[in-house]
């Protein structure tokens, strides 16, 4: 199960790492009158989201990966810049988390893309 899942995404890389991409810059730029509450830390969802973010493309390692998780790190300094034009926070600490979750998600393809060359 687990290797059909990487399949998966492995086989539709592109069009997941656009749809997260959108889907993080709709969630990071909305106006809100209050963050929501949910479970975990502010830095911990980005984190997480900025992993899932690369994951795809790190699974499957296109010529240029490595130039589009610097492009995501640049983007995601670009929003915490505009947050404050949108009735958001912008947070330094928001990119150095986002930053941490490329590492991660990076991480996390390298040892997926071992299981499945183990397997």
């Amino acid at each position: 199960m687990f290797l059909n899942f990487l399949d998966f995404v492995s086989h539709r890389w592109a069009l997941l790492t656009v749809l997260l991409l959108i889907l993080i810059t709709l969630l990071s730029l909305a106006p809100l009158p209050q963050l929501p509450t949910v479970p975990g830390t502010d830095k911990t969802h980005h984190l997480i989201a900025y992993a899932a973010l690369i994951f795809p493309t790190a699974l499957r390692k296109p010529n240029l990966w490595k130039w589009i998780a610097l492009f995501f790190i640049l983007y995601s300094g670009a929003i915490e810049l505009v947050q404050p034009f949108v009735n958001r926070y912008g947070e330094w600490l928001d990119l150095l988390a986002n930053s941490g979750g490329i590492l991660c998600g990076w991480l996390l393809a390298e040892l997926a893309n071992r299981h499945t060359e183990s397997a």
